[in-house]
């Protein structure tokens, strides 16, 4: 895997300086990847660079996140992150891209869609934080005790994001990887970031717009990892079924973070949805195995 992926290009948001970038060909489709937490668009670069053979890819860090700004009093919940997400599409002048979320990335999407009209092509959902009840205990933990474990010594800190992030299931994490996705969260800046962004989200920003599912006219896949350990995997299947016309795909064996378990796979799948004129059939579902 190729470890190397900078953000070189920004964008000045209400909620402070939001790093992005995009890849391929500008004539191309456009499709934009959404990622959640505590992660960044690093968890995208293998899927990223896929679809760039034939499409024009954005990607950026939510502020708070990643390489972007970090402060103080910043405003990080999904309310702010569905409404910064319709004016950077705006901004990049996209009108109707597809769109592909992980993680709380789809509950962003989902608001950006249903709550600020941003118009979407198309969307795939991986992994989402979309359906209540959601929220695990050790998330509810920390986010209560911000201020308690934003004064953790570094070290103990650091030690509690790697596990943290090392918890997600399926066949693990390289440790490359687990420190790269945890040096964000390190340090004077991403310490307090980590639990401030805990600390304002929570599930009453789903609730407002759970009940909405069944009206969503567009194409919408549903992929999901079976050994997800965050986020079941029946809640998967909940999310489809709640969708008209949604397809539900499974990768089996991966974990929450399917970006890293089976990036091909998923890329195919992908792939495959956004090259696709018109949606699957109502209700189906594929499993994709790897080794």
């Amino acid at each position: 895997m190729n470890e190397t992926w900078t953000l070189d290009r920004t964008y000045a948001s209400p909620a402070g300086t939001v790093r992005w970038t995009a890849l391929g060909d500008p004539a191309l489709p456009p499709v934009v990847l959404l990622h959640g937490t505590p992660w960044s668009s690093f968890v995208w670069r293998d899927t990223a660079r896929a679809l760039a053979e034939d499409h024009h890819v954005f990607v950026w860090d939510m502020p708070g996140y990643g390489t972007s700004a970090k402060y103080e009093g910043q405003d990080v919940s999904l309310d702010a992150q569905g409404r910064l997400f319709a004016a950077l599409l705006e901004h990049w002048g996209l009108e109707r891209p597809a769109v592909v979320a992980h993680d709380f990335g789809g509950a962003v999407a989902l608001r950006a869609h249903l709550l600020h009209g941003a118009r979407f092509a198309r969307l795939a959902l991986v992994d989402v934080v979309a359906l209540a009840p959601w929220g695990s205990g050790a998330y509810r933990l920390l986010g209560e005790h911000a201020e308690v474990f934003a004064q953790l010594p570094p070290a103990l800190h650091g030690a509690l994001v790697r596990e943290y992030v090392a918890s997600v299931g399926g066949p693990g994490l390289r440790q490359e990887v687990i420190e790269r996705l945890a040096e964000p969260w390190t340090g004077e800046e991403g310490q307090p970031a980590l639990y401030r962004q805990m600390a304002q989200n929570g599930q009453r920003w789903t609730d407002e717009i759970e009940h909405r599912y069944g009206g969503l006219a567009l194409p919408v896949l549903v992929c999901w990892g079976t050994e997800d350990a965050w986020i079941p995997v029946a809640r998967g299947r909940a999310l489809a079924a709640a969708i008209p016309g949604a397809t539900l795909h499974l990768l089996e064996g991966a974990g929450h973070l399917v970006q890293e378990d089976a990036p091909a796979e998923l890329a195919a799948a992908l792939g495959a949805f956004l090259r696709a004129e018109r949606p699957g059939a109502s209700g189906a579902e594929s499993a994709i195995t790897h080794g």
